[in-house]
């Protein structure tokens, strides 16, 4: 009995640092965003950024992703290949490859490669886009 005590206790510990790393990324991603896609987007993801009637294209809500793809699950993984763009070209090409941008501007201090910095900036704002959906 004790020793579900002691899983329990360190199961609801954990759980908070969990919540708050995930803050943490999703705060990065949303800094990334603003940076990265606001501009053609909108702060708001709406697709009404100060670029976007420069585009050749009708820039997309980035708030109605789950709906735009049949509902339930945002699509996670679909959306990392998007926005990364070195294996699958997003909007015909006209969105960047952000995949082999972030990778030449990575820099690092501890040692990450410049392929670990530019996936981390992508996974952190997929993460930002999940929490926007309407």
């Amino acid at each position: 009995m004790n020793r579900f005590y002691a899983i329990l206790g360190a199961f609801l510990i954990a759980m908070p640092a969990q919540s708050l790393a995930q803050d943490a990324t999703i705060e990065a991603g949303a800094r990334e965003y603003m940076v990265a896609c606001a501009g053609c987007h909108g702060e708001s993801g709406k697709g009404d950024g100060p670029l976007a009637g420069l585009l050749q294209i009708k820039t997309p809500s980035l708030t109605k992703i789950t709906e735009r793809t049949g509902g339930g699950d945002f699509p996670f993984n679909n959306t990392l290949k998007l926005i990364d763009g070195r294996d699958v070209r997003a909007h015909g090409g006209d969105m960047p490859i952000w995949g082999e941008r972030f990778q030449a501007s990575a820099s690092s201090q501890r040692g990450e490669t410049a392929d670990m910095v530019g996936r981390g900036r992508i996974l952190a704002l997929v993460y930002y886009l999940e929490s926007i959906q309407e």
